[in-house]
């Protein structure tokens, strides 16, 4: 099978993870994070709603990756963001990374907030 390098645009894309950790653009950043606009900004998690509700009007999609497990976000956040005009998706960690990079690939205005997984799958 041949591969082909995926090139992306002006964005950071999420290359790997593991236990506490996220690598982006090459950079291993401890914790949650938020990557959006071509910077990694370190987040407290789902319970940190600001800097979340801080990306309404500056980008569309705004992925969620809540861990090793989908989980709702807490207090109604969800609806919250929804209702400032981002479009709102969760899923585990992994999954979310993922399918940030696809949509960085594609040109799209895009963020995804990360909180780590705590053990890789076997």
């Amino acid at each position: 099978m041949r591969l082909t390098e995926m090139h992306l645009p002006e964005g950071l894309p999420v290359d790997g993870y593991g236990p506490g950790f996220f690598r982006v653009a090459g950079v291993v950043h401890e914790g949650a994070v938020i990557v959006a606009e071509g910077m990694v900004r370190p987040w407290a998690g789902v319970t940190d709603a600001a800097p979340l509700m801080a990306l309404a009007g500056r980008v569309d999609v705004l992925l969620v990756g809540t861990g090793d497990t989908l989980t709702p976000l807490p207090g109604g956040l969800q609806a919250r963001l929804e209702e400032a005009g981002l479009g709102v998706e969760l899923m585990s960690s992994p999954s979310a990374a993922r399918g940030y990079n696809v949509l960085l690939a594609e040109r799209r205005r895009v963020a995804v907030a990360l909180v780590p997984v705590t053990a890789l799958p076997a």
